[in-house]
């Protein structure tokens, strides 16, 4: 992605931030390769700090333009949620939840999911970010059909 499409993206980007309260850094103009963070994600729930560590992800990229794909980065994260550095350094260098990543990739593989956000509800998909009312509305459409109540899960 170039200038434009960079600029283009950033304001798309801080239109739906702000209509969801969420704060945003336009100024951003690098993407950064977000398996190491996943992985990380995947070890704080494991230590029931999924949330913690999920919300301080998403600051440290989309307001801090921090590179969550560097393994100090992600440590200094973790540290700063609570979770000890150095053990979270070494579980990012020995990758030891990378198998569990994988698993996630290709459950999403099987259901069609490309991309994130994406919300799946019934046999249905909702790519990208949507207000809360969308959400609602697939919910309740869902609810409606017969086969979501035979198979709730």
């Amino acid at each position: 992605m170039r200038g434009p499409e960079i600029i283009a993206r950033n304001q798309r980007m801080k239109v739906n931030m702000e209509r969801e309260g969420l704060p945003f850094n336009a100024e951003r103009n690098m993407s950064y390769n977000s398996r190491l963070a996943q992985e990380l994600a995947k070890w704080a729930e494991s230590k029931g700090k999924a949330e913690d560590i999920a919300n301080a992800l998403f600051r440290a990229y989309f307001v801090d333009v921090k590179n969550i794909g560097k393994t100090e980065v992600l440590a200094k994260i973790a540290e700063e949620n609570g979770l000890p550095a150095d053990e979270a350094a070494d579980v990012l260098l020995s990758r030891k939840y990378k198998d569990a990543v994988d698993d996630d990739w290709r459950r999403c593989a099987a259901y069609g999911v490309n991309a994130v956000p994406t919300f799946l509800a019934g046999r249905y998909l909702m790519v990208g970010a949507q207000p809360y009312e969308e959400l609602h509305r697939l919910i309740e459409h869902v609810m409606k059909e017969p086969e979501a109540l035979d198979n709730p899960g």
